[in-house]
């Protein structure tokens, strides 16, 4: 398909596979650069800033979380100013200098707390300043992030006019993106924990600046798409309009009666879900000028827009399903790394497993599954079924993997509790388990699976059916699905901690399979209402193995 010269800053042809090296080299290195500097942030607060167990565990949860909501403002951003190409492009400075601001933090003393020697409640806090300096090289992170992570989904996604090319890309971020945060959470983490932390964060700090110079790199092959505008005024003013018109009687047939339709709507009229949103788009008298303009934007919209609205509420329910599996996901991940505290990390005399990479067992579940999935599971079903996989199925089955998973991490905590007892250690938060921390790979491996199905469904979901000026606030939508997830597992993990007596700081006293039993619990209800809301649910007309001007237009 040709490229319109109107809709990408440079002439010449762009995009296409061309792309992808320059795009998944950059992705690696701002992958590697973020999981270095997260992966292991509950042992750094707890080491270096002597904070106490779960209060890590929950500012981590705080951290993820700000890291996670930024890339929703810079998909906005993207969609209204900018477009995509700049925001990536300024992000990935910015990552670059909160990554120095983190090698100043573990490299110079005065940053931090005299170390402690004793038990950590005896041990001198962190001042205001300390904190603020730390804190500080988080926000800077979260820029980075904000304006990088699903930008990139957004950039790589233009570059392509199939379908399947687009799905096919989806894949290969997440694969990149779980790949850089297995490095990340091992090598890094274990130059972090065994080296020095300052070494830690200076290849993280290496992996940023890689990522700056790949991207300039590529610029010249790269389609930059651009802003089109802040597509949110629009779908505002379908609400007021249709409010203003709540008693105008509604026709039934009839394209004069509607103003607009653009050349991606192919009905005439607009559709009968969500009816009271019509009104928008009913012409009344003195709606129009004689030629055909809008005299009063708030009283009248154009079938498109209403159109765009409705594809945004039939979406919502779906996305409300998706935040539960982040936040269980969030619980699971902090919950299992100060289980690995205490549970015999030594593979032999020489090596023992660093604690935070203990989470690399589901980032290799879904780095290994996805390829997988990409080039032998979906062609396979293709050549057997003749249709492939939908978005809604992938998501579903993730659903229940993560259900699944939540059982199995209760069943290896009732075993380590079960030890406790019979050990009578409940009171020495010091002990270790006589029991191998490869009992809580299993869990966290069905993790990734149900990961490697329900995150790049939901990113092809989002991205076809969202407005076209929505793309990117599409893609970054998973980024707020993400955060979400942490910010409510801070808050569950709060309730917790005030109502029952399942969490202490005492993890040997603690009774966190009673935890993993009330979110599988609670996943069984998730999952039985994404089954409603996906039953309910009525794709956009969208062919595989065609360009998106060509779908439209079938």
């Amino acid at each position: 398909m040709a490229i319109k010269s109107t809709e990408y800053h440079n002439i010449r042809p762009q995009g296409g596979w061309i792309t992808f090296p320059f795009l998944a080299c950059t992705m690696l290195g701002l992958g590697l650069s973020l999981g270095g500097a997260t992966s292991n942030m509950i042992v750094y607060l707890i080491k270096e800033y002597n904070v106490e167990s779960v209060d890590a565990a929950q500012i981590n949860n705080i951290v993820n979380g700000c890291v996670s909501l930024a890339p929703v403002a810079g998909a906005i951003i993207s969609d209204v100013f900018f477009g995509c190409f700049p925001v990536v492009a300024f992000s990935t400075v910015v990552n670059f200098l909160s990554l120095v601001l983190f090698i100043l933090t573990a490299t110079v003393p005065s940053l931090r707390p005299t170390p402690c020697t004793s038990e950590i409640d005896k041990c001198e806090h962190a001042s205001a300043s300390q904190l603020a300096v730390l804190y500080f090289a988080v926000a800077l992170l979260s820029v980075g992030a904000g304006g990088s992570r699903f930008n990139m989904v957004s950039l790589g996604a233009a570059q392509f006019d199939r379908t399947e090319d687009q799905d096919s890309y989806f894949n290969w971020y997440f694969v990149i993106l779980y790949v850089s945060a297995i490095i990340g959470s091992t090598l890094i983490v274990y130059v972090q924990d065994t080296v020095s932390w300052g070494l830690g964060y200076g290849l993280c700090a290496a992996a940023g600046a890689a990522s700056v110079v790949m991207l300039m790199c590529g610029m010249r092959y790269c389609r930059r798409p651009k802003a089109e505008g802040s597509p949110f005024t629009s779908l505002a003013r379908v609400v007021v309009a249709s409010v203003r018109k709540r008693k105008a009687e509604m026709r039934k047939e009839g394209m004069g009666y509607y103003y607009g339709t653009g050349v991606a709507v192919k009905s005439q009229s607009p559709t009968q879900s969500f009816r009271f949103l019509n009104r928008a788009a009913l012409i009344a008298e003195g709606d129009t000028c004689v030629d055909g303009s809008i005299t009063k934007p708030w009283s009248l919209c154009t079938v498109e827009a209403v159109e765009d609205l409705k594809s945004l509420l039939r979406i919502f329910p779906l996305w409300t399903t998706s935040c539960f599996l982040s936040i269980s996901i969030g619980i699971q991940a902090s919950l299992t790394i100060l289980q690995a505290l205490t549970m015999d990390r030594a593979i032999n005399r020489h090596f023992s497993i660093p604690t935070s990479s203990i989470i690399v067992s589901s980032l290799a579940t879904v780095a290994v599954f996805l390829p997988v999935l990409d080039r032998v599971l979906i062609p396979m079903c293709q050549r057997l079924t003749n249709r492939t996989w939908t978005p809604l199925q992938r998501v579903g089955l993730g659903h229940a993997l993560n259900t699944l998973a939540l059982v199995a991490s209760a069943l290896v905590d009732r075993k380590r509790v079960g030890i406790v007892h019979a050990h009578h250690a409940e009171g020495q938060p010091a002990w270790i388990v006589p029991m191998s921390v490869i009992w809580l790979v299993l869990p966290l491996a069905m993790t990734g699976l149900g990961e490697a199905m329900h995150f790049p469904g939901q990113v092809s979901l989002y991205y076809q059916e969202f407005p076209k000026s929505l793309r990117s606030t599409a893609t970054g939508v998973i980024a707020l699905i993400i955060a979400v997830g942490f910010y409510g597992s801070t808050v569950v993990v709060a309730l917790l901690r005030r109502h029952t007596g399942w969490l202490l700081d005492n993890v040997n006293g603690s009774r966190l399979d009673k935890v993993y039993w009330t979110l599988a619990v609670l996943g069984v209800v998730n999952t039985g209402y994404y089954v409603l809301c996906s039953t309910l649910y009525e794709y956009k007309k969208r062919e595989y193995g065609t360009s998106e001007e060509e779908a439209v237009h079938t």
